[in-house]
């Protein structure tokens, strides 16, 4: 496969089997740089058991996979928030470092913001990439979330991080025009 070619990405529902992908990803520091550093092995436990237990009316939480492969290369999804008064969802996203680069991410989250837009409970979708995380700023962009300029947002819980608020509106394009 070249390396401009996007293969075919997938995402499923969330299941146990897949704990291990988050350890390799929010146990890696170098995965975490822009979010706080790397997860203890008892907080990424209790963050799968969180995905697990999760209420699928207020959340998406999906592994990432690729073609037919049996093991997730990431891992995406959205839930819901309050941001500024209004409920909103929120989406993030990991992708192991050998499956970056070649439009993995980009095709998840487009996946990902299809599941949200069918669900038509909220009307906008946001991303908070720390500012100097260009590649999913580079993302965002790419997928057509409109810069709403930069914010504090706490993450990891009892930290603040300067991130760069981005929004999608879901119905874009939707609206019966008369």
């Amino acid at each position: 496969m070249s390396p401009r070619s996007v293969p075919p990405v997938k995402i499923r529902p969330w299941d146990a089997g897949d704990l291990w992908v988050l350890r390799r990803l929010l146990g890696d520091p170098k995965m975490m740089l822009h979010l706080g550093g790397a997860e203890t092995p008892e907080a990424i436990e209790a963050r799968h058991t969180r995905y697990l237990d999760s209420d699928p009316a207020k959340n998406g939480l999906f592994a990432i996979v690729i073609d037919e492969e049996p093991e997730p290369v990431g891992w995406v999804g959205y839930w819901e928030t309050l941001w500024h008064g209004e409920l909103v969802w929120e989406c993030g996203w990991h992708v192991v470092p050998e499956a970056q680069g070649r439009g993995v991410a980009s095709s998840a989250v487009r996946l990902l913001l299809d599941d949200a837009r069918a669900r038509g409970t909220h009307r906008f979708a946001h991303a908070f990439p720390a500012i100097g995380n260009a590649a999913s700023n580079a993302l965002c962009r790419a997928l057509g979330f409109a810069s709403l300029g930069e914010v504090d947002v706490e993450y990891p819980k009892g930290s603040i991080m300067r991130s760069n608020d981005w929004r999608l509106d879901l119905r874009a394009g939707t609206e019966r025009r008369s």
